[in-house]
């Protein structure tokens, strides 16, 4: 690379264009962590291989002759499949920086192999739970009776809603226009009695979740040399727990006695109990939106109290145990959704884009945080409208974006533009938009925080 990286504000560079070309043009090394939303590719197989009537598939087997998810000609498997691409990845990040990347349930495998072929570790996985999925299935009667030529008779005339967002304005035109209203499909009658044996049956499950790839640039020696020396290659467990009531944290009682696996005046209660951090439970690979969807398929499992009594207690290892002591732990009660981080949607999440894909800004908050050190610099090669951008920002990092949209370069200009604006004039600016955001002007305009 030919020179040093430019921060507008000291914060934020955007590249456009290409992302593999952008990063070509960093210097090895420079980056602290790598935070992104790449396309999914969920167009389906005979789009993307090529079917009877297709077009030739565009750059290699991951290119797509067809539009991807809601008809987006970007939503390819070009850059975020392949292993040159997540090669140059690797190459920009210091030893031990981490890889955080959204995909698709149906093409993850693609973006793990790519990442893992391109020489980085797969630590883990995170599942993104969340309510809003919308289940895009082939209802199995209908085709039947379509193929046969029959009409089916209407029975119910329903009231059609488009993709759900959680806080999504109603009074907007287009695929945003839902707020949560419960889908209301018309209901036909089968016509054939073929199609009668196959109501009911259809080809998709509703999505619920999201998985990201949790993968690390080799290190440098050993963790603690190479944070020593890079900053990198640790998680931010203390700063990304998650909340708990620590209000009544309890210890158990009873006399210790002698214990023939653990020794002398260990008592058979007292093993593997562990004080709890009382800034809060350890951060797990499950995080979810807390929309009434994801709180319900938790409470189907039931409440979990804690504390004293003998109720169901936290045990070991965070299992549920029974017993007449409390196990030391949270004095907290609920379903198992308190023990994981909750990104909450809220107003800042769509800034006026279009873009079908945003994630809520709480949920980047997070993952940025967790992944990268004090002061240091988040990448997203797929920026979109710029979430990880704002969530850089507002955590006290640097970041590089690209963004090879034109469309979505303004959103990311008109989302930085309310950042730097303060909490107050970005309410009001949220206002006077009301449906069409207003230009931004000069990207990027205005001082850093």
């Amino acid at each position: 690379m030919n020179g040093p990286i430019e921060f507008l504000n000291g914060k934020v560079a955007l590249y456009p264009g290409d992302c593999l070309d952008a990063l070509r043009a960093l210097p090895d090394s420079s980056i602290d962590s790598c935070v992104t939303d790449p396309p999914y590719a969920l167009a389906s197989n005979v789009k993307r291989f090529g079917g009877k009537n297709a077009a030739p598939a565009k750059e290699g087997v991951y290119g797509r002759s067809g539009r991807g998810f809601m008809g987006k000609e970007w939503d390819t498997g070009e850059r975020a499949f392949a292993v040159e691409f997540w090669a140059e990845v690797l190459r920009v990040l210091k030893p031990g920086g981490h890889v955080l990347a959204f995909s698709g349930t149906r093409t993850y495998h693609r973006l793990a192999c790519a990442v893992e072929d391109a020489g980085f570790e797969i630590r883990d996985q995170i599942g993104w739970l969340y309510g809003s999925g919308f289940p895009k299935s082939h209802d199995v009667s209908k085709g039947i009776d379509k193929a046969a030529g029959a009409e089916r008779e209407i029975i119910a005339k329903g009231r059609a809603v488009k993709r759900m967002i959680p806080g999504a304005d109603q009074n907007k035109v287009g695929w945003e226009k839902n707020s949560g209203r419960v889908y209301e499909p018309t209901q036909t009658a089968p016509a054939t009695d073929e199609g009668s044996q196959w109501q009911g049956w259809g080809t998709a499950l509703k999505p619920a979740w999201e998985p990201l790839v949790v993968a690390r640039k080799p290190l440098d020696g050993t963790v603690a040399a190479n944070v020593l020396a890079h900053g990198t290659g640790a998680l931010n467990i203390d700063g990304c727990r998650v909340n708990a009531d620590i209000s009544e944290m309890q210890g158990r009682s009873g006399k210790p006695t002698e214990n023939k696996v653990y020794g002398e005046g260990i008592s058979q209660n007292q093993v593997g109990i562990w004080e709890p951090n009382t800034s809060g439970r350890w951060p797990a690979n499950v995080i979810h939106d807390g929309s009434e969807e994801v709180l319900a398929a938790f409470a189907a499992y039931g409440d979990r109290p804690t504390g004293k009594g003998g109720g169901a207690n936290l045990g070991y290892h965070g299992c549920g145990t029974t017993g007449p002591d409390a196990t030391r732990g949270f004095g907290d009660a609920g379903t198992a959704a308190r023990f994981f981080y909750t990104a909450k949607a809220d107003a800042d999440d769509r800034v006026g884009s279009k873009h079908p894909t945003v994630k809520p800004i709480n949920l980047m908050r997070y993952l940025v945080r967790l992944v990268t050190p004090p002061g240091g610099v988040v990448l997203d090669p797929f920026a979109g409208t710029g979430t990880t951008g704002q969530a850089a920002f507002l955590e006290g990092f640097r970041a590089v974006l690209v963004e090879r949209e034109t469309e979505y370069q303004a959103d990311i200009a008109r989302r930085m533009e309310l950042v730097l604006a303060g909490p107050d004039e970005r309410a009001r600016a949220m206002v006077k938009a009301s449906g069409k955001m207003q230009d931004a002007g000069p990207l990027f305009a205005g001082e850093g925080a």
